[in-house]
């Protein structure tokens, strides 16, 4: 799913009333009529308190288009102007004239703190104030107005954004922001909600279709982009009846210190369960034993040292490298990596202590393969990029760092964020069981071992953040989100596979009545 830019969609919205051949009037009626149909959907007719807040822009529009289609359908609404300004859009006044055509209680007009209305928890708001347009900080009364929706409890929707939020840059604190219930969400997601930062200003979204041009929605190229089962079933790659384990290459695990060969364990069944037609384990010779006697599918190569590597030679000639996972940050274990770096061809992931090795030692990034794929934690990411200001400054500086040093970057989080060549690809799986031990190696391993089968450093990447996440969604429901360890993820690799070939089963929705 793509997320288009604010731009994007102003272009968007003019290449629709072009080619359909409407209004910029119409096309808001059919945003605001899609809103009113998910909200009488759910309702059924329902006569709680609706209050719908418009601003003076073509979001307040959006808002005058809902209200008079559940004023005409029977609703117990009561429309508000949010008057920061004397400007009024045009789309705006036109609806402002239609629904005072539709009933006698004219929107109520807000200047100041003292017009606010008596809001109660079982109430509804409809969050209708400001759009994807905002460029300017929010005047002090209407911040007041946010808060009295948040101190209220009440259920809110936000139209399109939860208002105050920018599309593309930072807010300047949270009481300038409406605390969204569920935000309905035009055309595609916004990035806003789903960094780390600033999803929490909407608890749910939803996506609606208001038609826009679908000659343009498919053209356009965005840098941003929402990956799910439909993005990622095209990657899945096929197996021919004669296949063997020769055909899906080997990868090469190199890793772990003495009380850490758990992670290289971790890292190497998940790079095996997720098709790797072969894995070796390179540890110290601490991890000998644990790895041939816990996972014997497992080929070993110990190093000379007892507890920390001091030096990576090997006989075979592996597909891909993983790198990093427990392997400690020992002087000589730093000069092995440099050593082995000045001769490797071979495509790599690093992870771990490998990317805390190279942010101590920058010059070692111009060492790495093109592609090399980064996997680190927030604070690992810290010492790589340097510190951010905000989520948007981070992902700035890891564009910034990933085409400097042609690698791929890897931000994980509630929704983990694959960057490269200027573009995000934004993980649509995954749930909060995931924050647990050995969770991290067991996504190295998966790209590893979808690598080492062939698909290309990205794909791969791409891919296996997505199966990572499906696997632990798939998991949870059997062990909850305080239970789900690593080994679960990888256990159920096999499911997250066979999902991408399931059918969803059909949702029957049933419309109300309307002679009720």
């Amino acid at each position: 799913m793509k997320i288009f830019s604010k731009e994007q969609i102003y272009e968007g919205d003019k290449i629709t009333t072009e080619r359909q051949n409407i209004s910029s009037t119409d096309l808001m009626e059919r945003a605001g009529e899609q809103i009113f149909n998910w909200m009488h959907l759910r309702m059924q007719g329902a006569q709680v308190p609706i209050h719908v807040f418009c601003g003076i822009g073509n979001n307040g529009g959006d808002g005058l288009v809902l209200a008079r289609h559940l004023i005409l359908e029977g609703y117990n609404v009561q429309t508000y102007i949010v008057s920061y300004s004397d400007k009024r859009s045009k789309d705006f006044l036109i609806n402002y004239d239609r629904i005072k055509t539709v009933s006698n209680d004219w929107p109520v007009l807000l200047k100041s703190s003292d017009d606010f209305p008596y809001l109660k928890q079982d109430d509804i708001i409809v969050d209708a104030v400001f759009g994807i347009g905002l460029n300017r900080p929010v005047i002090d009364w209407v911040q007041e107005l946010f808060k009295h929706f948040k101190a209220s409890k009440a259920f809110t929707l936000s139209i399109d954004i939860p208002s105050g939020l920018y599309l593309d840059k930072a807010p300047e604190h949270e009481n300038a922001i409406v605390w969204s219930s569920y935000t309905l969400s035009f055309t595609s997601p916004k990035l806003v909600l789903l960094l780390p930062e600033t999803a929490k200003f909407s608890v749910q979204w939803e996506v609606l279709d208001i038609g826009l041009d679908s000659e343009f929605l498919l053209q356009t190229k965005t840098d941003i982009n929402v990956i799910g089962k439909l993005e990622v079933l095209p990657m899945y790659q096929t197996r021919e009846q004669f296949a063997h384990k020769g055909h899906f290459g080997h990868s090469l695990v190199i890793g772990g210190s003495y009380g850490k060969i758990g992670a290289v364990i971790l890292a190497s069944r998940a790079s095996l369960c997720v098709g790797s037609g072969l894995v070796t384990a390179y540890t110290p010779k601490c991890g000998y034993i644990p790895l041939q006697t816990s996972f014997p599918e497992a080929m070993v190569i110990t190093d000379s040292s007892e507890e920390f590597i001091s030096d990576i030679k090997f006989d075979i000639k592996p597909t891909v490298i993983a790198f990093g996972i427990g392997v400690g940050t020992h002087p000589k274990t730093i000069s092995a990596f440099e050593n082995f770096l000045k001769t490797n061809k071979t495509p790599l992931v690093i992870d771990a202590d490998g990317i805390n090795i190279l942010s101590k030692n920058e010059a070692l990034l111009k060492l790495l393969p093109k592609q090399t794929v980064l996997t680190p934690h927030p604070k690992e990411l810290e010492r790589l990029v340097g510190k951010w200001n905000d989520d948007f400054d981070k992902i700035e500086k890891v564009k910034v760092f990933s085409k400097k040093h042609n690698v791929i970057v890897v931000i994980k989080g509630a929704y983990t964020i694959t960057i490269y060549d200027d573009i995000l690809y934004i993980n649509s799986t995954g749930n909060p069981g995931l924050a647990t031990a050995g969770s991290g190696d067991a996504l190295t391993g998966i790209v590893t071992g979808l690598i080492a089968q062939g698909y290309d450093a990205l794909t791969a990447t791409i891919f296996g953040v997505y199966l990572h996440g499906k696997s632990a969604d798939i998991a949870v429901e059997d062990y909850g989100y305080q239970s789900l360890i690593a080994s679960h993820v990888i256990e159920y690799l096999g499911a997250a596979y066979l999902d991408l070939f399931k059918q969803p089963e059909p949702v029957v929705e049933v419309e109300p009545d309307k002679n009720e």
